[in-house]
């Protein structure tokens, strides 16, 4: 027997590569690439079918502006040091707005510029996200409701 969600999560990953340089006690160090990765966990309503190309394509291009550059020449990485610490910061508030406008809430955003270390921003114990979740599993309880009480309704106008 299958059981209803109230909400589905998924986790999609994204790989940029970018180059940057980090200021320490005033001085300037050397330009260097990495291959960042970055680890979007998303929930969405219920058992609405979810296009997952729908939040890549949103995800790819938010991202798009960073691939093969300097971030230090992009804003706000030009004011800000461009640490993982900042980058997956400053891309889990935008990633947050972008696809929560889209139906989806953000979980969680890991960021890595290498395999053996990862900085992750998590929201579950957060009261704005548990509201949110609130919200989408009181809007997907109230779709059931008034599916139910619609074919109560059709069945009881069939019986007249």
């Amino acid at each position: 027997m299958r059981r209803e969600k109230l909400y589905r999560e998924y986790r999609l990953k994204s790989y940029l590569n970018m180059n940057h340089y980090i200021i320490i006690n005033g001085r300037q160090g050397q330009t260097h690439p990495h291959t960042w990765e970055f680890v979007i966990t998303i929930v969405v309503a219920g058992d609405q079918f979810v296009e997952f190309r729908k939040f890549e394509m949103l995800i790819e291009q938010y991202l798009e502006k960073y691939q093969n550059q300097i971030l230090n020449t992009i804003e706000p990485f030009d004011v800000v040091v461009p640490t993982i610490e900042n980058v997956t910061d400053q891309f889990n508030d935008d990633l947050r707005e972008l696809l929560r406008e889209n139906g989806g809430e953000l979980v969680s955003l890991e960021g890595s510029e290498t395999p053996t270390r990862s900085y992750i921003v998590s929201h579950r114990n957060e009261p704005e996200f548990i509201d949110q979740i609130g919200k989408m599993q009181s809007k997907q309880i109230s779709g059931v409701v008034e599916y139910v009480v619609d074919q109560i309704i059709s069945d009881r106008k069939d019986d007249w």
